[in-house]
C-alpha cells in the first residue's frame, strides 16, 4: 500500500477553497503566497464542488451542458464556473535527496498549478493522473500548492458522457519522493504459452538518471543494477533476475527481462491467481535506491478463428457498464463502494465490466485483479454532442494529439493490470483518422490485447464487433455468417426503471454461437443523488433537480442501472443472476437431473445440491447431496432420490434444484451456503379446476332492487352493485366491508421508462380511456338454485369494443368473475397494455399471501428467476421505489391470492386456471406521469389501502432500448376476442 511508504503523503483533507461562476472575477493574484485566504471557506479534497453546494450539478445524455461553440474548441468565456484550491504543507525532512511529485488523481475538467507562487503546469484529461516535479520550487518549512479548475475547457468537447457533468478535484491527492535515478516505468507482459501452461515474461523496466549535469564537468556515467524477482502466493521466489548497467545524467534506459516460468496458475476472473513483482534498484555499493511491488498475473488475451480467447478458451462475457457513482459523493468513490460493487457482481454472477466511459479510479483495477473481474479499459473520450458526419472532432486532424494524449494516458497507467483484457478507443465519438491513428499506436505499444470501438462497426480499426443496443435476431444473424471477428455487445438491455426484459432471449441466442460472446448491461447503478424535499423526506435526485428553469437536463435519463444508487437491488437484477448462473441444471426423467458446467476455468467439486419438492406451492420433502467432480465445460447425470407418491394425487408439484457454494468464494464475497444456480421443474400438473372448488347452493340468497341499485344477501355476506357505475359498491362479509371500490375492467398500466420511449402513452392512450369512459349498456339479473347472477354489459367506445362482467355469487358470498371482451375492428386497434380487472380495498387488508411467481416483481417476458411457491409479504413490502413513478409490482402465473387484516379476515382470488396480480397503495392512475421523469416515486401520496389488480394478462416491460423498442412480439397482447374468469371467495382465515 503506498500509504505504508516513508516516500508518500497524503493530501487528501481540507483545502481553502474559493469558487467563481466565471474566471473573470477571480482573485488575480490568489496564487501567491501572501495573498490573504482567511476569508475563504474550506472543501474537501477528493470532492465534486457541485456535491459541495457550489454551482449546480447538471445531467444531460448525449449533448453538451454548455453552449456548443460552431468552432470548436472554444468554450463560454461568461459562463465557466472556475474553483481556486490552495494548500499549506511541509515536506518530510528525510525527503531532501529526492526529486518530489505531486500527483492528481483526476480534476475535472483542467487546471493549472502553482507551488509557492511559481506556475509549475497545466493538465487536463479529466479521468487520467496529471503529475509534475516540484522539487525545483520547493522550500525548507512551510509550502503553498494553489490551483485554477475550471468547470469546462476545449477537453470538455471530449468528455460529452452520459453522466452527472460535475467538477473539481475527483480522486486522490498526494506527494511522492524518488531518487535521482529512479525506475520511471515498466511494463510487464506475461502471456502464456501456446499449450497455455506456462508463463511467459517479457519485462520492460524503464530507468531515468535525472541528474542535472554539472557545468563543465561533462556528462559522468554511473553504473547500478537492477534486481527483479517474482514471488507465488506463499512468498516462494519462481523467478529472479539481475542485470547491471551505466547510465548518464538525464539519459533513459530500457532494460528487458525475459523468461519461460513453467506451470504458472493463470488468472482468469473465476481463478484470480496473482503473483508479486519486485523491482529494486541498487548502486554499484550495493545499497538500495528504490524498490517497487506490484502485483501480476500470467493470462493470453487473443483473438483466433473469429473467437476472443482467454487462456485459449472462448469465454462469455457476463458484463455491466459501470460508471463511478456515489449517491452522496458524486464521482468521488470509496475503497469500500468499490468491494461491496464487486462483491454485489459476484454474488450476480457478473464477471465482467466496462469502465463506461472512462478510465477507473486506479484502485479499482487493483480490486479487480485480486478478485477477479474481466476488464474492458475506456478512454475518457465522447464527443457525442458533435455528430458522426462530418463535423465529427474524429475527422479533424486538429485533434488527433488531445485523442491520442487520453489513450495513451490510459494504457500506460494500467497496461501492468491482469483483469484489462481489452482496450477501448472511447465511446460515441464518431470514427475517422484519429481513431485509426490512435488504433496503430496501441496495437504497436502492446500487442497482448485486442483493442474495440463501438463506432468503427465493422471498419479495420476494432478487433472486436461491439455494437450497442443489436436486437436479437440481427446479432443471430451476424454469427451465422461464421464471421472473422467476434461480437460482443458494449451495450445491451438497457435497465432503466421497471425493464430488463428478454434477458433470457438474448441469452439464448449467445449461448448458441460461440462468435456471440457475451455482452454489458447499461447499467450498474442508478445515478441519483440523496437529496430531501421540505419536509426532510430522502428521495434519488436526478437531472432537472438542480438549477433555475432553463437548466439543460434530461431528467431520469441517469437512472438506468440495475441497482439503486445506495446498491438496493431492483428486481431485474435477480433475472440477471438467473440467466448469467455459470451451471446449467436440466431435468432428465422425474428421477434424474443433468449438471453442466458453464465456468471456462473452474472445475467444481463437493458443491451442495439442495432439493425441494413442493406439493401446491408447499414444501413437503428436502434433501441434498454432494457434486461428483465436475470439469469445465463437462456434465454430470445425478439421480435424486425423493418420494414419487406425493404425485399420486391432483396436486401440482414442482422440483427446485439449487447448487450452493461448498465454502467461501472469492476472498470471502461470496459466503458459504450461498446459492450460485438454480432451477425450477414442473414435476406434475395440477388436476383441479375451478368447477371443483365452486361453494354449495344449498343456502338461500335475497335480491332487492332499486333504481340505483342491486343488493345481494347472503348469510353472512352484502353484495351491492351501482346499476350506473356496472360494479361492486360494497362486499361485506361477516359485516367487514371488504371492498372500497369493485372491480372495473382495466386496460391501462402506468408507464415505464420504456413504455415512455415507444410512446406508449400516445400510441396506447385509448386503453387508457376504455374502462374510464365505458358506458353500461344493460344489466341482466338471473336467478339460479342457490345461485344469483349480474350481468353488465359495457361499450367502450374509446376502442370500439363490447365487454362484458358477469358475477356468479353463491351463498357463502364467493364470486366467480367471468369477462368477455369483443373488440369489432380489432385491426384497427393496437396492443393492449394489460387486460383484466381492478379493485379498491377497504383499509387494514394489508397481509399478502399468494401462490405464483416470486418473490420478487416479474413480467411476462421477466420471470425465469421468479419460481413459483407460496410467498407472504405485505403491502410495504410490495413498493419498489423506482427513482420515477411507473408500473411496478407485478407477480405472474398466480394460482391465488389472499389478502386479510390483522384479525384475519380477508378475501382469496383464485385463478381459472392462473392470473397476473399487482397488490399496492396506489392505482395505474395515480403512477401515470404526463412525460418521463415529471416526478419523483417520494411525489407520489400513496393511499390508505390496496389497489389489486387481477390480469388475464400484462404486456411484458421490454428492455432492449428505451427510446423507441417496444416488448418483443411474443410477449405482447394483441387485440382479438378474450374470455377470462376468476374466482373471489371471502374468507376467515387462521
Amino acid at each position: 500500500s503506498p500509504e505504508d511508504s516513508p516516500l508518500f503523503k497524503s493530501l487528501n483533507g481540507k483545502w481553502k477553497f474559493c469558487w467563481v461562476p466565471k474566471p473573470s472575477l477571480k482573485p488575480s493574484d490568489f496564487w501567491k503566497q501572501e495573498y490573504d485566504d482567511s476569508s475563504w471557506k474550506e472543501i474537501e479534497v477528493p470532492s465534486n464542488w457541485e456535491i459541495q453546494g457550489y454551482g449546480i450539478p447538471i445531467y444531460v445524455n448525449s449533448d453538451y451542458e454548455f453552449t456548443r461553440n460552431p468552432l470548436p474548441p472554444r468554450i463560454p468565456h461568461d459562463n465557466n464556473p472556475t474553483g481556486l484550491y490552495r494548500l499549506k504543507f511541509e515536506v518530510p525532512e528525510n525527503w531532501k535527496e529526492f526529486d518530489i511529485f505531486i500527483h492528481f488523481g483526476a480534476v475535472k475538467s483542467a487546471f493549472y498549478l502553482w507551488v509557492n507562487g511559481n506556475k509549475v503546469g497545466y493538465s487536463e484529461d479529466s479521468k487520467t493522473p496529471a503529475e509534475f516535479k516540484i522539487t525545483p520550487y520547493l522550500r525548507n518549512g512551510e509550502n503553498l500548492i494553489a490551483l485554477e479548475v475550471y468547470r469546462w475547457s476545449d477537453g470538455s468537447y471530449l468528455e460529452c458522457q452520459d453522466m452527472w457533468r460535475i467538477s473539481g478535484i475527483e480522486r486522490d491527492v498526494y506527494l511522492y519522493a524518488a531518487p535521482h535515478v529512479r525506475i520511471r516505468d515498466f511494463f510487464a507482459r506475461t502471456n502464456l504459452d501456446d499449450d497455455y501452461k506456462n508463463g511467459i515474461l517479457d519485462l520492460d523496466v524503464e530507468v531515468l538518471n535525472d541528474i542535472s549535469p554539472m557545468r563543465g564537468s561533462g556528462q559522468k556515467t554511473s553504473v547500478f543494477n537492477l534486481f527483479v524477482s517474482i514471488l507465488d502466493e506463499n512468498g516462494k521466489e519462481i523467478f529472479s533476475g539481475k542485470q547491471k548497467f551505466s547510465i548518464k545524467p538525464q539519459e533513459k534506459k530500457i532494460l528487458n527481462f525475459k523468461e519461460n516460468i513453467r506451470y504458472v496458475k493463470s488468472w482468469s476472473a473465476e481463478t484470480p491467481d496473482l503473483y508479486t513483482l519486485c523491482l529494486e534498484l541498487k548502486d554499484e555499493k550495493n545499497c538500495s535506491l528504490e524498490a517497487i511491488v506490484r502485483k501480476i498475473g500470467f493470462r493470453s488475451v487473443e483473438i483466433k478463428n473469429g473467437k476472443l480467447l482467454l487462456n485459449g478458451k472462448a469465454i462469455k462475457l457476463k458484463g455491466v457498464n459501470r460508471h463511478e457513482h456515489d449517491p452522496w459523493k458524486g464521482h468521488v468513490v470509496s475503497q469500500e463502494s468499490m468491494i461491496k460493487d464487486i462483491q454485489l457482481m459476484k454474488q450476480f454472477n457478473i464477471n465482467a465490466v466496462r469502465t463506461s466511459h472512462y478510465p477507473n479510479d486506479p484502485r479499482w483495477y487493483e480490486l479487480c485483479d485480486y478478485y477477479g473481474i474481466y476488464l474492458i479499459d475506456e478512454a475518457n473520450i465522447e464527443s457525442h454532442g458533435m455528430g458522426y458526419g462530418e463535423r465529427s472532432l474524429a475527422k479533424n486532424p486538429d485533434w488527433s494529439p488531445a485523442h491520442l494524449d487520453r489513450i495513451m494516458r490510459m494504457v500506460e497507467r494500467d497496461k501492468n493490470h491482469p483483469s484489462v483484457i481489452i482496450w477501448s478507443m472511447g465511446n460515441e465519438a464518431g470514427n475517422g483518422i484519429n481513431f485509426e491513428n490512435v488504433y496503430k499506436w496501441i496495437k504497436e505499444r502492446d500487442k497482448t490485447r485486442p483493442v474495440q470501438y463501438e463506432r468503427a462497426e465493422l471498419h479495420w480499426n476494432t478487433d472486436i464487433y461491439a455494437p450497442m443496443y443489436a436486437k436479437i435476431e440481427w446479432i443471430e444473424a451476424y454469427a451465422r455468417q461464421n464471421p472473422p471477428r467476434p461480437l460482443i455487445l458494449c451495450e445491451y438491455s438497457h435497465s432503466m426503471g421497471n425493464s430488463t426484459g428478454n434477458l433470457k432471449d438474448y441469452w439464448d441466442v449467445i449461448e448458441k454461437y460461440d462468435s456471440l460472446q457475451g455482452g454489458f448491461i447499461w447499467d450498474w447503478v442508478d445515478q441519483g443523488f440523496a437529496k430531501k424535499n421540505e419536509k426532510g423526506e430522502l428521495f434519488w435526485a436526478f437531472g432537472g433537480d438542480y438549477g433555475p428553469p432553463g437548466t439543460p437536463s434530461d431528467a431520469n435519463f441517469c437512472c438506468n442501472g440495475l441497482f439503486a444508487p445506495d446498491r438496493t437491488p431492483h428486481p431485474a437484477v435477480w433475472e440477471v443472476k438467473k440467466v448469467y448462473q455459470p451451471l446449467k441444471i436440466e431435468l432428465l426423467n422425474k428421477r434424474r437431473i443433468k449438471i453442466t458446467n458453464k465456468y471456462d476455468f473452474t472445475d467444481i467439486e463437493g458443491y451442495t445440491i439442495r432439493w425441494i419438492l413442493l406439493k401446491d406451492g408447499k414444501r413437503i420433502a428436502t434433501g441434498s447431496l454432494t457434486s461428483p467432480s465436475i470439469k469445465s465445460y463437462d456434465s454430470a447425470e445425478i439421480p435424486l432420490d425423493y418420494p414419487l407418491e406425493n404425485m399420486n394425487s391432483e396436486s401440482e408439484i414442482f422440483l427446485n434444484v439449487e447448487i450452493i457454494a461448498p465454502h467461501p468464494l472469492f476472498h470471502g464475497l461470496i459466503p458459504k451456503g450461498y446459492v450460485i444456480a438454480s432451477e425450477q421443474f414442473l414435476l406434475k400438473k395440477g388436476e383441479r379446476t375451478i368447477e371443483k372448488i365452486l361453494p354449495s347452493k344449498t343456502s338461500i340468497l335475497k335480491v332487492t332492487e332499486d333504481p340505483n341499485e342491486i343488493k345481494i344477501t347472503g348469510k353472512d355476506s352484502v353484495i351491492i352493485f351501482g346499476k350506473d357505475e356496472g360494479c361492486i359498491k360494497s362486499y361485506r362479509f361477516k359485516n367487514i366491508e371488504l371492498f372500497k371500490e369493485g372491480p372495473l375492467p382495466n386496460f391501462w398500466r402506468a408507464p415505464t421508462d420504456n413504455d415512455f420511449g415507444n410512446m406508449m402513452p400516445l400510441r396506447l392512450k385509448m386503453w387508457r380511456e376504455a374502462s374510464r369512459k365505458r358506458e353500461v349498456r344493460g344489466f341482466k339479473i338471473k336467478k339460479d338454485k342457490g345461485m344469483i347472477s349480474v350481468r353488465f354489459d359495457f361499450y367502450l367506445p374509446a376502442v370500439e369494443t363490447y365487454h362484458s362482467v358477469e358475477y356468479s355469487i353463491f351463498p357463502d358470498g364467493t364470486i366467480l368473475i367471468s369477462n368477455n371482451f369483443r373488440p369489432l375492428k380489432p385491426e384497427n386497434l393496437p396492443e393492449i397494455p394489460r387486460i383484466g380487472m381492478i379493485m379498491g380495498l377497504a383499509e387494514g387488508f394489508e397481509k399478502i399471501k399468494y401462490y405464483g411467481r416470486g418473490p420478487h416483481e416479474n413480467y411476462c417476458d421477466r420471470k425465469s428467476s421468479a419460481f413459483i411457491g407460496i410467498y407472504e409479504t405485505t403491502m410495504d413490502e410490495q413498493i419498489i421505489p423506482y427513482v420515477s413513478p411507473q408500473e411496478f409490482g407485478n407477480h405472474t402465473d398466480t394460482r391465488w391470492l389472499s389478502i386479510t387484516n390483522k384479525e384475519g379476515y380477508g378475501i382469496k382470488f383464485i385463478g381459472n386456471p392462473v392470473f397476473e396480480f399487482t397488490a399496492v397503495p396506489y392505482t395505474p392512475e395515480d403512477l401515470t406521469l404526463s412525460k418521463r421523469g415529471e416526478k419523483h416515486s417520494i411525489d407520489i401520496p400513496r393511499r390508505n389501502s390496496l389497489y389489486i389488480t387481477i390480469d388475464m394478462a400484462q404486456m411484458g416491460v421490454g428492455g432492449d432500448d428505451s427510446w423507441g423498442a417496444k416488448p418483443h412480439p411474443q410477449y405482447l397482447i394483441n387485440p382479438q376476442n378474450y374470455s377470462w374468469s376468476f374466482l373471489i371467495k371471502p374468507e376467515k382465515f387462521d
